[in-house]
């Protein structure tokens, strides 16, 4: 089983584009990915082109009255990727649940349940950037994690905050949360792109990704169309440098060997 979360507390750091081209790439490599959009604003099921209607049509339904996830799956008509979406009602969640045990572990509980992730079908979690009951559900429920980080200071400090949250949850998890922090919008032209790039290096060493996705008009503008990299421009820097990360993440086992050691 694979599921991957994309989560940083710090938001305009390319979590949804991450998630959603990740998904991308998979799915143009012969797998059925399978994304969660966890963040209230929607943004990856308005992409996809399969916006809600009601909270009821989101994981919501999960926590108010036990519906089923794979009633909730949508298949994009741009790019045939299966998603669970969101909608602004997801806002509530912390207000009507608040933040117990069994709470927080309900999408853990019913992925690991109904089977998702299995086989050729990752799961991709995409979160808002807050830490409320959506967001650790997605920590709890996640095989490994991606922390994009966006090439500036700020955007560095939330990285920090993130190492911090993860290692006050661990002992809750009873395992170390793998993960890899990613930078993006990435220029190398600007001094303080490499500056955050050191700062990464030498305080998550080998937990940061050697590949990077670099600042790209095509991928800024891909989601006005409502369409993936790979879709909008599959020669462009953006698409090659989201293709390069997958070739980086398989080759290391960081997604395969996830699933191998929550399971030691």
């Amino acid at each position: 089983m694979t599921i991957v979360t994309v989560f940083n507390q710090k938001g305009g750091v390319g979590k949804t584009t991450t998630a959603l081209n990740i998904a991308a790439a998979l799915a143009r490599r012969g797998c059925r990915p399978v994304g969660i959009d966890l963040d209230p604003q929607a943004h990856l099921s308005a992409i996809a082109g399969v916006p809600a209607n009601a909270g009821d049509d989101t994981i919501l339904s999960l926590f108010q009255r036990n519906r089923p996830l794979r009633e909730l799956v949508r298949t994009s008509p741009t790019n045939g990727i299966d998603i669970i979406p969101a909608h602004l009602e997801l806002s509530k969640i912390d207000t009507l649940f608040g933040k117990g045990y069994d709470v927080v572990n309900k999408l853990n509980a019913t992925l690991r349940a109904e089977k998702f992730g299995e086989a050729n079908s990752p799961v991709m979690i995409d979160c808002c950037p807050l830490v409320g009951v959506l967001s650790l559900n997605a920590i709890f429920a996640c095989d490994c994690l991606i922390v994009p980080v966006s090439a500036d200071h700020l955007s560095a400090k939330g990285a920090m905050q993130i190492e911090k949250t993860l290692n006050a949850l661990e002992p809750v998890l009873k395992r170390r949360v793998n993960r890899r922090y990613l930078l993006t919008r990435f220029d190398g032209r600007r001094g303080m792109a490499w500056e955050v790039l050191k700062v990464l290096e030498e305080k998550f060493g080998a937990d940061v990704c050697r590949s990077r996705i670099a600042e790209n008009v095509s991928l800024a503008e891909s989601p006005a169309f409502n369409k993936t990299i790979f879709e909008h421009a599959p020669s462009s820097r953006g698409a090659q440098d989201y293709d390069t990360l997958l070739d980086e993440l398989l080759a290391d086992g960081f997604i395969r060997s996830a699933t191998s050691a929550r399971n030691q």
